[in-house]
């Protein structure tokens, strides 16, 4: 294969791949169903959802790093063996998705609803927050990162080491605070269906995959997008924490006894279902009310004040450790 034909080549996968990540967002703004609003969220859209989920993984700083490990083992050897790399990386990483969405089908199945929603908006919110405050530089939190494959995987060829290192490190965003992830696990949680869950891991892993495998595209037909996420890593990493602080505070607020009740009475979550109404998204993605088996601890004139304490405080001791440096 000469290396015109290569580079052609390359070109449409990476424009085939960009292509793909725009219908999805595409697809989920204008798809339209028959499904009623305040109704029951369709399957259909939950693939969409997922995949969407897994897109929008790449921008966040636990799943981000994986660009820096994907682009170097599949440049510089060669176009069609770089994109093998590349793509075998991406279906390693989808399959480990893709088994953890089976677990959580399966175990889903054991308790109600209600208590998995409570427990997962709870470690989800504690998780984001503590990250943000992290990311912030507020605290310094040493998370296990990537520091070498194994000795067994460094042993094998490159395929199978691509294939292997998708594996290990589609660990990585597992506990990434996402709430589009965690919402997706508290829906395949209640199913209770291995076939759902898995399905949806799939798709969600492949919505991972495809920025990293389009980026090891680039990368191999000369355009480097690594360089603009070195030199802006510190300002996404400053914006995802203050996005990850406020994102958790309302996800805490959301695991406190009697703090999701509250939230249904907000204002966010009355506009959230005008703005669906209004900008013709599909009504399944309304946020209906329902009722909760777990009694009310935490009275709602307090519930304002803990929010704001949650968000505002991390501001504050930011400008204090500002102004003393």
């Amino acid at each position: 294969m000469s290396a015109l034909v290569a580079k052609k080549y390359l070109t449409v996968s990476a424009f085939m791949l960009f292509s793909l990540i725009l219908l999805g967002v595409v697809f989920v703004v204008t798809y339209d169903t028959a499904v009623s609003a305040n109704s029951e969220v369709t399957y259909p859209s939950w693939l969409v959802l997922s995949y969407i989920a897994g897109l929008s993984m790449i921008a966040l700083p636990c799943t981000l790093p994986l660009v820096f490990i994907v682009v170097p083992l599949s440049v510089g050897k060669g176009a069609r063996q770089g994109l093998v790399i590349a793509l075998l990386f991406g279906v390693g990483l989808t399959c480990t998705i893709t088994f953890y969405g089976l677990g959580i089908g399966v175990l889903g199945g054991a308790t109600g609803l209600d208590d998995i929603s409570t427990y997962m908006f709870l470690v989800a919110g504690i998780a984001a927050f503590v990250f943000g405050l992290s990311q912030t530089h507020l605290i310094n939190l040493h998370i296990p990162s990537y520091s070498g494959s194994p000795k067994f995987i460094q042993k094998r060829g490159n395929y199978a080491k691509a294939l292997f290192m998708g594996l290990l490190l589609g660990n990585a965003g597992v506990g990434c605070p996402n709430p589009l992830f965690y919402w997706l696990l508290i829906y395949v949680a209640s199913t209770g269906s291995a076939e759902i869950g898995s399905s949806l891991g799939l798709v969600h892993g492949l919505g991972r995959a495809i920025p990293l495998i389009l980026l090891s595209v680039l990368a191999i037909i000369g355009i480097n997008a690594t360089k603009t996420i070195t030199t802006n890593r510190l300002k996404i990493e400053s914006v995802s924490g203050w996005m990850l602080i406020v994102i958790g505070s309302f996800l805490i607020i959301n695991g406190l006894p009697g703090g999701h009740q509250w939230y249904e009475d907000t204002i966010i979550h009355i506009m959230w279902n005008n703005l669906v109404s209004v900008m013709g998204i599909p009504p399944e993605f309304q946020m209906e009310r329902h009722t909760h088996d777990s009694p009310v601890i935490i009275p709602p004139s307090l519930i304002p004040g803990i929010l704001a304490i949650m968000i505002l405080s991390p501001v504050g001791w930011y400008y204090m450790k500002r102004a003393r440096s």
